[in-house]
């Protein structure tokens, strides 16, 4: 094995290795409470102290992807996952100086995102936003169709209501925000009784609105974002091996390959014994 071989092995033993994982989760931990610290009123001791801790912290970071590039064996296996792509952004994003010079403020708002790198190395948070990326589209449509009940319910409220107060009701826009206090449950009975002084029966007009919004459209939120995630774990399973997704996935592919066994043995004894079929000379 040349050295260049070896250091790769080393490396990527090192880069599996769990203490070295929770290493770097501790550390971006870290990172995180330096930068939460940072935001309060602390002497001149404590921010030189964390301008070395967040110097370390950088350089550790730095130290962390050249590891995980040199173990993975070569740059275009590195950034062919777009999770290495990920963290290797944010790292050299990390190295932009925080000192008194025009990229202070870009390089103090860059070095927020590297708590997002708990994403990155924690498989069940990847899971997670994968899950919530995928879901995006889907719950797209449902939040247009949101939308157009929003904007038909504030059309109606502003009709009725715009004399009762203005400041609620005065145009679409403001109504939806009204619409929208409504189905956060935000003092929404406030608005209800206020307006059934004028019309007694307006309470079907806000309970219809928050069955369909609040109810409806909610749960098949929850709906669209549960089947991504269930589809999700049935992917990691079969990515890694383990879980109930895959052994199903293994039994399907041992009865797949017992069954082509089975064709093929029975097209061979086919062919040795043509005679042997009924009706045959």
């Amino acid at each position: 094995m040349t050295i260049a071989g070896d250091l790769q092995q080393r490396f990527l033993r090192l880069r599996e290795n769990k203490a070295f994982e929770f290493f770097v989760i501790s550390v971006i931990i870290l990172s995180a409470l330096v930068i939460g610290a940072k935001t309060y009123q602390i002497p001149q001791l404590a921010q030189d102290v964390f301008m070395v801790l967040d110097v370390a912290i950088t350089l550790f970071f730095l130290a962390e992807i050249i590891v995980r590039m040199i173990a993975e064996g070569s740059l275009r296996r590195f950034f062919a996952k777009g999770w290495n792509v990920f963290d290797f952004i944010i790292v050299v994003a990390s190295l932009v100086p925080v000192d008194d010079s025009e990229a202070a403020l870009l390089g103090r708002l860059l070095r927020i995102f590297r708590v997002l790198r708990l994403v990155s190395i924690i498989p069940e948070l990847r899971v997670l936003l994968s899950a919530f990326l995928t879901a995006i589209p889907r719950m797209g449509y449902v939040a247009l169709l949101m939308f157009i009940v929003f904007y038909i319910y504030a059309a109606v409220g502003s009709m009725f209501f715009n004399r009762i107060n203005p400041e609620l009701w005065d145009n679409i826009s403001i109504s939806m925000l009204t619409l929208f206090r409504v189905a956060t449950f935000e003092d929404w009975t406030d608005v209800m009784y206020e307006t059934m002084r004028v019309y007694p029966l307006s309470w079907a007009y806000y309970l219809s609105f928050i069955f369909i919004v609040a109810f409806v459209f909610l749960n098949m939120m929850i709906g669209i974002v549960l089947e991504t995630l269930q589809r999700e774990h049935e992917a990691q399973s079969l990515e890694s091996g383990e879980g109930e997704a895959a052994e199903v996935h293994s039994i399907e592919a041992r009865t797949l390959d017992m069954a082509q066994r089975l064709e093929r043995m029975e097209a061979m004894l086919e062919r040795l014994a043509p005679d042997s079929k009924p009706g045959a000379k």
